[in-house]
């Protein structure tokens, strides 16, 4: 396995699928902010959660990157097709996993069944993220896609 090519590529990867995220965030595509939502599981200040957030998504990144890099190991071939099949894979975790089972674990966010009591300030994403807008599963899966798509051209050679 290549580790010096997953350390690097995978800093690589997640920075493209964070600043794709962002702008369309910034484009008004989706609602969705990663590094808020993730960044609120240490701390209530939406400034600096943004931040930590940030570094959380890295650190995440270069994990799931690990593991597109002990499969194209274990497949003895990475190419830039494969990768985006195992960002479609990943999203698909993502989406009907993932998201929906974090407002049980998240201390600032919402439960689809928080009611007016509830002191929560984020909403949960619901299945899909569909919470943060129409658009956001088709999104995630666009970023989800870039990221798998870069591993593979990147680690391929």
């Amino acid at each position: 396995m290549d580790w010096a090519g997953w350390a690097v590529f995978g800093l690589v990867a997640t920075a493209v699928l964070t600043a794709a995220l962002i702008a369309a965030q910034l484009a008004g595509l989706t609602r969705l902010d990663l590094p808020l939502v993730l960044g609120t599981l240490v701390t209530e200040d939406p400034d600096r959660a943004r931040v930590v957030g940030f570094v959380i998504h890295l650190c995440a990144g270069q994990a799931f990157a690990l593991g597109y890099a002990a499969a194209f190991a274990l497949l003895r071939h990475a190419t830039w097709w494969i990768g985006a099949l195992f960002g479609m894979l990943h999203v698909g975790i993502a989406l009907t996993v993932l998201l929906p089972l974090l407002p049980g674990v998240h201390p600032r966010m919402a439960s689809e069944r928080a009611g007016p009591a509830s002191t929560a300030v984020l909403e949960p994403p619901g299945l899909f993220g569909l919470n943060y807008g129409l658009q956001t599963p088709a999104v995630t899966v666009v970023v989800h896609v870039m990221y798998g798509t870069v591993l593979g051209l990147l680690l391929g050679p």
